[in-house]
């Protein structure tokens, strides 16, 4: 069996964003093969983690890797600050005798948005709407890696390291089975130090938000890589909540033209055509300029204009991603055209520092708290959803009443379809399947 079906018959997945299937990102060949090492979202730890832990791991796979697409660099991103993994990397890089390179960057946000790396690392501009191969680069994160190690040693995708942190007594990096509970997470941690919270699921400004109500319904996936308990009356859960229609009503009263949201927009300022005080304008006043509103296809959905430029508490980052999705509901992309502008002159000058940004969002108190140590959750059940990812949904290959060992198959997809397959992450009995499977585990569960 070669590297790429090792890949796809243990289910890898980007390990963080929208989970793209590993076989297909790696099936071809790239001038450079990059790793996203400077964890992009404030407060997350876990890729830190990873690499403190399992440095010549990633090192040994990364080359692996890059003899499989004819790679000549390796370049691992990492930030200047993060000096215990600098001294990691660095030891398993000698060690391993690896060509791999460490490139050190400055503590921005978003220093770990795909087409931002690729720019820092390789001075190299993707064309709007294009992706990192039409610059002959392909870029992974940690976590990624070390599940791509794993399956390399015949050991398939059925556990998540994640975040745990915020409003809970033990803030920490926790081992869990794919489709464990995030109240079962929670529990792990010590439990909530407040009664009236709500969770954020990933990154503050990335992530989605999970009302205490609705905790029971949320589990843990193989893109999961955090979650972030505040209180319910936290500043991000007011930006997050609103309904569309406040939202532009909002912008119509009280946006003051100042374009401090395109002037910090991060793809703005690398050339792309990206202008979100446009389309704040055209929504605004009732005008349907179409090429302005295609603008928001553009949109990584960062947050920086939302949640830390505009003064006024507006929403461009929201909208954003309405009108992308209304676009691609109507089949509508934005052509892979060349640059239309340089670089931007004041981009150095205008990055957002990480540090001011947790500030501005309340969360300082949150940072630097996680323990060294990693917890292992052994839940009795788990709910593994069909689809955890961009592209297909696996289709279940069990029936209710199977019994199943971890790391069984379960769920499968066709070695050409964007989609992964997905194994039992503990050993039990099916109980229900729909749109997800669930495994009850137990000691009357017998296997013959």
């Amino acid at each position: 069996m070669d590297i790429l079906q090792k890949i796809f018959q243990a289910g890898v997945v980007g390990a963080g964003g929208a989970g793209f299937p590993t076989h297909i990102k790696f099936n071809g060949v790239a001038e450079y093969l990059l790793v996203n090492a400077v964890e992009c979202e404030p407060l997350l730890e876990t890729d830190k983690f990873l690499i403190r832990h399992k440095s010549k791991e990633i090192i040994k796979t990364l080359e692996i890797l890059a003899r499989q697409m004819k790679a000549k660099k390796i370049i691992i991103g990492l930030k200047k600050k993060n000096t215990r993994e600098f001294r990691a990397l660095s030891q398993a890089i000698e060690a391993l005798n690896s060509r791999a390179e460490l490139h050190l960057i400055d503590n921005f946000y978003p220093a770990g948005d795909e087409q931002i790396l690729v720019y820092e690392l390789t001075n190299r501009q993707i064309p709007p709407g294009g992706i990192p191969k039409d610059v002959g680069v392909v870029v992974c994160n940690v976590g990624t890696v070390v599940n791509v190690y794993e399956a390399l040693n015949e050991k398939s995708v059925t556990d998540k390291f994640i975040t745990i942190l915020g409003e809970v007594q033990n803030p920490s990096v926790l081992y869990a089975p794919i489709g464990t509970s995030i109240e079962a997470c929670i529990e792990m941690a010590g439990g909530a130090t407040i009664e009236d919270y709500n969770i954020i699921l990933g990154g503050p400004m990335m992530g989605g938000v999970i009302e205490k109500s609705q905790l029971n319904e949320a589990v843990v996936t193989k893109t999961t890589g955090a979650v972030i308990l505040l209180p319910q009356n936290h500043v991000i859960f007011k930006n997050k909540q609103q309904d569309l229609v406040q939202m532009i009503n909002r912008s119509r009263s009280a946006c003051i033209q100042c374009s401090l949201c395109t002037d910090l927009c991060p793809r703005n300022l690398i050339g792309h055509p990206l202008r979100p005080h446009r389309i704040m304008r055209t929504l605004s006043i009732d005008r349907q300029q179409y090429e302005v509103l295609k603008e928001a296809l553009l949109c990584c959905e960062c947050g920086v204009c939302e949640l830390y430029a505009c003064p006024m508490g507006l929403s461009p980052k929201t909208i954003n991603g309405e009108i992308k999705n209304l676009l691609r509901k109507e089949g509508v992309k934005y052509s892979n055209l060349p640059m239309q502008k340089e670089v931007h002159e004041m981009r150095e000058y205008r990055k957002v520092p990480a540090e001011r940004l947790l500030c501005r969002l309340d969360l300082a108190g949150y940072s630097d708290k996680i323990n060294e140590d990693y917890i292992t959750i052994e839940p009795q059940s788990v709910k593994i959803p069909l689809r955890q990812h961009i592209g297909k949904a696996a289709t279940s290959i069990v029936e209710v009443g199977d019994v199943v060992e971890k790391g069984q198959l379960i769920a499968s997809v066709n070695e050409g379809d964007l989609g992964a397959n997905i194994h039992a992450s503990i050993k039990g009995m099916i109980k229900e399947v729909n749109g997800f499977i669930w495994i009850e585990a137990g000691e009357k569960v017998v296997m013959e």
